[in-house]
């Protein structure tokens, strides 16, 4: 039972990192806003804007600094060696007064005290309710109406409500679950489990501060044999952006141009109009690792792209 507790103070802790993650993303969105505007406005009009632009990337390594910390203690929560260190720790995590953390921290210390009776009225209550989101969507994939018709718009919709929820995107073991079912008997859970992870790595590939999170979600979503993907892999393509990733003294800002890379790789493979529009307008790119992969691509492939490929030589995607 006390595993559920822990659990908990994982989600809460999560959550407040999801929390400054969310601030993270509107301060990336406004600092291409600013870049966008200071190729427009005039030299005196830019003096402000470049202010605001070092402001932000200021304040984007405070959020990301901040990220890694909250994420940081929720792994620490089950990694305590013994009960006397655990008790320790929450009492740490109650220390911090955080509202949207410590009731989920006294529920766990008193779990902890509880005398083993309360324990088991607790864990028999929870194993009759306890049953996952990722389940729940799973369960209606099998067994509602408008889920079972022709029509795969309700199966669309319901992927995209459940990925838009707050916090299921950084949610691994429902990332996980979801992608178990992939390999469904059924074939609509299948294509809702499909629906699902794409609108899940969506999220963390283009909007995650985390660039490492970003592209391995990248990467699942070139392995995901599911034309519902080629849209993602091409606003992925189309998006340059800045993160950070672990370095040897913190952060490190860098770029998703890996992430870039895989998905035109991807895109290739896929061999699609929708493919070769997005690689003909990379021509152009500021990373010319692309401009050159998209024209070596467009010249390997002259005709009219309708249909995926078989991948092969240095086109296929690495790493």
């Amino acid at each position: 039972m006390i595993g559920l507790g822990l659990r908990q103070v994982q989600e809460a802790l999560n959550r407040k990192a999801d929390e400054i993650q969310r601030e993270f993303v509107a301060a990336s969105e406004r600092l291409e806003e600013v870049g966008r505007m200071l190729l427009e406005v005039t030299e005196d009009e830019r003096r402000p804007l470049r202010g605001e632009q070092t402001a932000l990337r200021e304040r984007q390594q405070v959020l990301a600094d901040e990220i890694n910390v909250w994420r940081e203690r929720s792994r620490r929560v089950l990694t305590q060696p013994g009960q006397n260190s655990l008790r320790a720790y929450l009492n740490e995590l109650l220390a911090l007064e955080d509202a949207g953390v410590t009731p989920a921290v006294k529920h766990a210390i008193y779990l902890l005290d509880a005398p083993d009776e309360e324990l088991e009225r607790l864990s028999a209550s929870s194993q009759r309710s306890v049953e996952t989101p990722a389940a729940r969507l799973l369960k209606r994939a099998r067994t509602e109406y408008d889920m079972r018709g022709t029509d795969p718009a309700a199966r669309l919709r319901s992927a995209v409500e459940f990925a838009n929820r707050a916090g299921m995107a950084q949610d691994d073991d429902a990332i996980q679950e979801i992608e178990a079912a992939l390999q469904d008997a059924d074939p609509l859970v299948r294509e809702v489990a499909a629906l699902t992870a794409i609108q899940l790595h969506k999220f963390r590939a283009l909007r995650i501060a985390d660039l490492d999170v970003a592209h391995r979600s990248t990467q699942r979503l070139a392995q995901i044999k599911y034309p519902a993907a080629i849209p993602v892999l091409v606003e992925i393509l189309e998006k340059p952006r800045t993160g950070f990733v672990p370095g040897p003294s913190g952060p490190e800002e860098k770029d998703n141009s890996r992430s870039r890379m895989v998905a035109l790789l991807r895109l290739v493979e896929w061999h699609t109009g929708e493919a070769q529009k997005a690689l003909r307008a990379r021509q152009f790119d500021r990373d010319p690792n692309i401009v050159k992969a998209a024209g070596r691509a467009l010249d390997l492939f002259p005709g009219e792209w309708t249909g995926p490929l078989t991948p092969t030589g240095s086109l296929r995607p690495r790493g």
